[in-house]
């Protein structure tokens, strides 16, 4: 059986992988495994030039297998994880690539609990499509317009986040995505004087030299107008990086140290936070000096929304700027962070009121024969242990294999620069040594 699924749904190129006669098996499949006898799902989509053609392709599928398809136009992905849960849907289905460039297209499904569908429920429409054969629905679905699912969002977000920004100047970077309308509206909504870039999308420039992925050009902004901060989104609106009154970028590992001491400290923290590996030392540094219990899970969201659930937990994310405050949303949403960013604030600028220090960290990719390999290598394991002894207390050691390239990755995070790299040198040569490619 063909694996269709990754991480974060179904990805490739619109056209080609990624083509209409997949997105229609698609929407026939999760129509016809929905628990419901005829399911209401809703679809929304980015801003890219094939996002039309795969919204009309999935809703014929989600038809043909039974379900009514209701568009919702364009709109984040965490929307999708609201409305399908505020207007009692069974399914939502989101059309996009994320951050990935406009060729890029993807499609993912959240269930009727508003959180990502599990391995298993998307292993169960692999193998429909695999198959192809399904006994025809009692009758075809239909597909209509869902008119004021941006607002019912908008709404979501001012119930939830019921703040006063009059006399704040944002700046937005919208990332010519998702967020291109709702995000300036719901900031304009609560009174801030908003000026806002990345909102003109045409197709391709969705990400393009924009957004989470690029915020110098936010950062830049804000100079220029003297804006108190900025929050610059990616694509489909699940991330978030801000950026201070200085110009600095503040990534996802600063604004969950922000967010998580105001939670604990006021009470709104559900036992402790969830986070990757990959977050940064003086994060952990900072939540263990406000008293805030740390969980690290693998790389990706899904696995921090995991983790939150199994733990009864309510706020965890990534140093990419995937926040999660389940108390809204179970997924990242990147405007509903901004808004909590500001709630923890409460009139401090953003400069100040980050407890976290930043740890210099150093990054090398060791190219090797056999990326599986790393397991037993017991001579890397032991100059590992080695550098973790001399860091122990201030600095830490990770070295994983890529999931997709034949790569061992080097990670050191050490309280100064000169440290940290020869570190990270010393490290990465022995896993050349035991584990590189041959010439």
């Amino acid at each position: 059986m063909t694996k269709l699924f990754g991480t974060d749904g179904v990805r490739g190129i619109a056209g080609e992988r990624l083509s209409a006669e997949l997105a229609v098996a698609l929407g026939r499949a999760a129509a016809a495994g929905a628990p419901a006898e005829r399911p209401q799902v809703l679809i929304v989509r980015d801003t890219r030039e094939s996002s039309p053609m795969l919204e009309a392709a999935l809703a014929a599928g989600v038809a043909q297998g039974g379900g009514d398809a209701l568009l919702g136009g364009v709109l984040p992905t965490p929307a999708a994880s609201v409305l399908v849960r505020k207007l009692g849907l069974d399914l939502a289905a989101v059309i996009s690539a994320s951050h990935n460039p406009w060729r890029d297209n993807g499609i993912k499904f959240f269930g009727a609990d508003g959180r990502k569908l599990p391995d298993e429920a998307e292993e169960g429409i692999e193998r429909v499509v695999a198959d192809g054969a399904l006994p025809p629905p009692a009758a075809v679905g239909a597909i209509r317009e869902l008119h004021g699912a941006g607002d019912d969002y908008l709404r979501a977000l001012a119930e939830a986040f019921p703040l006063e920004l009059g006399g704040l100047r944002v700046a937005l970077d919208c990332a010519n995505g998702a967020t291109h309308q709702v995000a300036p509206r719901i900031f304009q909504r609560l009174g801030a004087e908003v000026e806002a870039i990345g909102v003109d999308p045409d197709g391709r420039n969705i990400n393009a030299g924009c957004g989470s992925t690029h915020p110098e050009l936010l950062a830049q902004r804000v100079r220029d107008i003297g804006a108190a901060l900025g929050f610059a989104y990616d694509g489909d609106g699940d991330r978030v990086i801000a950026v201070d009154a200085e110009g600095r970028v503040r990534d996802g590992d600063e604004l969950i140290s922000l967010i998580a001491t105001w939670a604990h400290e006021s009470g709104r923290l559900a036992g402790g936070v969830a986070v990757t590996v990959m977050s940064n030392f003086g994060l952990h540094a900072a939540l263990k000096e406000a008293g805030v219990e740390v969980a690290v899970t693998p790389v990706g969201d899904r696995h921090v929304a995991a983790e939150l659930r199994k733990r009864g937990w309510n706020f965890g994310g990534e140093q990419s700027g995937h926040l999660i405050w389940d108390e809204f949303a179970p997924t990242g949403d990147g405007i509903a962070s901004s808004l909590l960013v500001l709630t923890a604030l409460a009139g401090r600028s953003l400069a100040e009121a980050i407890p976290m220090r930043r740890l210099p960290q150093s990054l090398e990719n060791v190219r090797v024969a056999d990326r599986e390999a790393l397991a037993g290598a017991e001579a890397v394991w032991e100059a590992v242990r080695e550098e973790e002894r001399r860091l122990e207390g201030r600095g830490r050691v990770l070295v994983r294999a890529s999931g997709t390239e034949p790569l061992v990755r080097v990670m050191v995070e050490a309280p100064d620069e000169e440290e940290c790299r020869a570190t990270c040198a010393r490290l990465a040569a022995v896993v050349e040594r035991e584990l590189g490619a041959s010439e």
